[in-house]
């Protein structure tokens, strides 16, 4: 009986078990990156309807059994107040205009102050906030603020400064429930935040890094020396150039 004459053919090999891994992260890093920049490429010309602090803040008032509340309304950049637009910056970021997304000077002062064991000092900027606020959760672990350096990155790429600000003023807490500065205006001026005069944009800013703990309608002598500073700014900062 004759036999059947063996396959050259080598018997297929299993996939080694590191190359398996480093072909499934590189397909969640492809996925991840694709999904991402395709997320802040919408969010270029769709504004954010809502972000995870919004969705946070109403959780912690229905275990508080506080009424839901979440009062915004987008206002366009060219609708703004320019008082609105220049105490911001003033307030928050004075040097928005100019860097990419990070002032490496501010950060470097608020890790220093931070590492004395003082009182905790940010140095984020207006892209860095934006970034937070419309993408990422609340929160200070150091993987949170890699992905919101990520998508900094992504924002100064892919938006103009314009649409930072833009998303900033109306997206931002001003205050228990209140999101932009439309909302802020209406809360507590009973206006539109395209008819804000200059010491009222500064007053609103003033409160900007606490806005639930501080606000216009009680501003303490603290709140109103930080006002008066950021209306100094203003002076100083002129007109906005885009």
């Amino acid at each position: 009986m004759a036999t059947k004459p063996r396959s050259n053919t080598p018997k297929s090999k299993k996939t080694p078990l590191r190359k398996r891994i480093s072909s499934i992260v590189t397909k969640v890093f492809l996925w991840f990156l694709m999904v991402t920049v395709l997320w802040v490429l919408v969010y270029r010309f769709v504004n954010p309807p809502i972000t995870i602090l919004m969705i946070q803040r109403n959780m912690e008032r229905s275990s508080d059994d506080l009424p839901h509340k979440m009062e915004k309304k987008w206002v366009d950049f060219e609708d703004i107040s320019d008082n609105m637009k220049r105490a911001a910056v003033s307030a928050e970021d004075q040097l928005f205009l100019k860097h990419i997304g990070f002032d490496v000077k501010a950060i470097e002062k608020a890790f220093a102050t931070n590492k004395k064991g003082k009182k905790i000092k940010g140095g984020s900027t207006i892209s860095q906030q934006t970034a937070k606020n419309v993408f990422l959760w609340p929160g200070r672990s150091w993987i949170r603020k890699g992905f919101e350096a990520y998508f900094t990155v992504l924002i100064e790429l892919l938006w103009s400064k314009e649409r930072i600000l833009e998303v900033y003023l109306n997206v931002i807490e001003m205050g228990d429930g209140i999101y932009g500065a439309e909302a802020a205006t209406q809360a507590y001026y009973g206006k539109s935040c395209t008819k804000m005069s200059r010491s009222q944009a500064a007053l609103i800013a003033a409160c900007f890094p606490n806005p639930r703990r501080w606000t216009p309608k009680k501003a303490t002598t603290y709140i109103r020396h930080r006002q008066y500073l950021i209306m100094k700014n203003m002076r100083r900062l002129g007109p906005l150039d885009f």
